[in-house]
């Protein structure tokens, strides 16, 4: 097993064509790091190029304390399981799985043993003597993680592996990949687009945007504490709920009718100033006294109901118990817990210090 580490990669296909703007990372050995992000962000870009499947502009990756950055794919000691599985059609799971193993030139009878073993963890034995055309989405997304298993790499990297199976399988596939890596800790480097898996899998995820590291950190940190609006509005669903506001003399002013207490040591400092606040869906409930609101629309999700309102501050949406009954139409009222919203600085998106005070009730009129 091997630490991975990423050291100012850069990469571009022109002057108006970049892909990894200068990225650092450190991936500890064992550790499983998810990078998210929207399409185009790079984070593709940064799997092939630790696999060596494309080369880099600039900057170097190492593996176990060695550069791998001018060796060929084959040399690093990578596994990378693809979005589209990449099976041989024409072969059977077990040589599918044995492939890469036998151009080593490993002797027949220890490649079958460690397919077996392979097969045996991921609970595919009995396919063994089907080909893919024969396996659900599920089960050839296991042969592909299989195959890359069977190498021992120093690093696994997983390229949007789960996206084209339905939404259950999604779920149980999630659970498989984590039990593995608890069964065979391996350094993994896993690439999606959807939240769910990075905040579900990850012991760290990686935000990325525009081909830059927007933050690092464990899951919860991220959803917690974002270190920017892009962050803030990417991470949760639904997003957070962002509005413009006035520093005063110790309140955050929504409007002229809606002020959020804040610490008078911040108030003194930043008095005047212009800022975006914002509250997590979580932090908005029903109350007897607050903003007005007209409910827009209901979701109900089973574990939790999303309601999406028109206020005085704009759209709002809120995540309320599940045996909240609410309708289209209705008139209710929301409170906003000032000790859990954030403040950003709109011209350079970066996260403030928020010190609230200890309130008995979220917003003060």
């Amino acid at each position: 097993m091997a630490a991975l580490d990423l050291i100012d990669l850069h990469k571009s296909y022109g002057p108006e064509s970049l892909a990894v703007d200068h990225l650092s990372l450190a991936v500890a050995d064992k550790e499983f790091i998810v990078i998210v992000g929207p399409s185009g962000c790079g984070k593709s870009t940064t799997l092939r190029l630790v696999a060596g499947i494309e080369e880099e502009t600039s900057g170097q990756i190492h593996i176990g304390g060695r550069s791998v950055t001018s060796l060929s794919p084959g040399a690093r000691n990578v596994a990378m399981v693809f979005q589209d599985y990449a099976l041989y059609p024409h072969m059977s799971v077990e040589r599918n799985i044995g492939f890469g193993l036998r151009r080593r030139g490993m002797a027949q009878r220890d490649v079958a043993a460690r397919v077996r073993e392979i097969a045996e963890i991921l609970e595919i034995g009995p396919l063994l003597s089907r080909r893919p055309a024969a396996l659900s989405g599920g089960q050839r997304q296991r042969v592909a993680m299989g195959r890359a298993m069977v190498r021992k790499p120093d690093v696994f990297l997983f390229d949007e592996p789960l996206s084209n199976l339905d939404a259950r399988l999604r779920v149980s596939m999630r659970s498989e990949m984590r039990r593995l890596q608890a069964q065979m800790p391996t350094t993994t480097l896993y690439v999606t687009h959807d939240q769910t898996e990075a905040m579900t899998m990850a012991d760290r995820v990686v935000v990325m945007n525009n081909g830059r590291v927007e933050q690092v950190g464990p899951p919860m940190e991220i959803y917690r504490a974002p270190a920017n609006l892009f962050v803030a509005r990417f991470i949760g669903s639904p997003a957070m709920n962002l509005f413009d506001a006035r520093i005063g003399d110790g309140f955050a002013a929504l409007s002229e009718g809606t002020r959020v207490p804040i610490s008078s040591e911040l108030a003194q400092v930043e008095a005047g100033r212009r800022v975006t606040m914002g509250f997590r869906p979580e932090a908005i409930s029903l109350s007897s006294e607050g903003i007005p609101a007209r409910v827009l629309s209901v979701e109900p999700l089973g574990q939790e109901i999303i309601i999406e309102c028109e206020t005085a501050l704009g759209t709002v949406r809120s995540r309320l118990a599940p045996d909240t009954e609410l309708s289209r139409g209705d008139t209710i009222t929301l409170a906003f817990d000032a000790r859990r919203a954030h403040l950003f600085d709109p011209e350079t998106g970066r996260a403030l210090p928020f010190p609230c005070d200890t309130l008995s009730s979220p917003l003060r009129f």
